[in-house]
């Protein structure tokens, strides 16, 4: 038996960005483990002693399918499929906001062109995501609701363009075991307001603030109770809106850990997953 299986996607198939710390801090505790792309029908999951997801950045395009599979791991898949379930589906974001005290960016759901448009005017000038999405797929910029045309037919969740994301950018930090471990701040290019390589983004390891720290810790304890049960590892993105940091996403089913850029996060990562073999 394998100790921990890592959940992958195709194009990722020898692990996350920096898999190597990843793969080197299990070995030097002298723990088996293997990275598996989560569609290989080949995979037997009952293998292993515990089944982590890591990069499974294609989720989005198949979640009936991922959820499926994750509903087949069953009880050694860690956060379990009904944390994904509400974790995909980026209308948890209401939820967290009207259920805790942690500020979050202001998101309305759109189910519909109507209410698409009636949350664009209450806005202004807004962001439109899908609410299943990931790695920035889908992601536009609104200034007028009664010119725009939706190329998809939702739903959406729509939130106000922040300024700052383009002139601070984003803030990340991991919590890992309960605790805040490190910070990934990230900006977007010139052009655009995602923070994604593939969008001209950059991203840098800086020294964790108190700040962004806390509030991590807050949503992270909030989504815990949300959810009845335990978060071991996530990643907390904020923003910042009239001087202050708020979440714009609790990124607990495949969060990246940044291991190319904060290796020290694979010693914590492996460090929460033995405390649970």
């Amino acid at each position: 038996m394998i100790d921990v299986l890592l959940a992958t996607a195709t194009e990722h198939k020898d692990g996350e960005p920096g898999h190597e710390a990843l793969d080197e801090a299990f070995a030097s505790r002298g723990l088996t483990s293997r990275w598996a792309v989560w569609d290989d029908p080949f995979v037997d999951w009952s293998e292993a002693r515990l089944v982590c997801v890591r990069s499974t950045w294609d989720y989005d395009r198949r979640l009936p399918d991922f959820l499926g599979w994750a509903q087949g791991v069953g009880p050694t898949l860690l956060h379990g499929v009904e944390a994904f379930r509400w974790n995909t589906d980026k209308s948890y974001l209401t939820e967290l906001a009207s259920l805790s005290s942690v500020p979050t960016v202001p998101s309305v759901i759109a189910d519909n062109p109507v209410d698409l448009r009636a949350a664009i005017s209450r806005f202004g000038t807004s962001v439109v995501k899908p609410r299943v999405g990931a790695g920035g797929r889908g992601i536009v910029i609104v200034y007028d609701a009664e010119s725009w045309l939706p190329v998809d037919t939702g739903p959406w969740i729509v939130q106000p363009l922040l300024e700052s994301v383009q002139r601070e950018g984003e803030v990340s930090v991991f919590v890992i075991g309960g605790h805040p471990v490190s910070q990934v701040n990230k900006k977007a290019s010139r052009d655009d307001i995602r923070v994604h390589p593939e969008y001209g983004g950059t991203s840098e390891a800086v020294e964790l603030t108190h700040e962004a720290a806390l509030l991590a810790v807050d949503a992270v304890a909030a989504t815990t109770e949300i959810l009845g049960a335990e978060i071991v590892y996530a990643r907390v993105d904020m923003l910042r809106s009239d001087g202050k940091l708020l979440v714009s996403e609790v990124e607990i089913t495949e969060p990246g850990l940044y291991l190319d850029l904060v290796p020290e996060n694979a010693e914590k990562f492996v460090e929460a997953v033995t405390a649970r073999l």
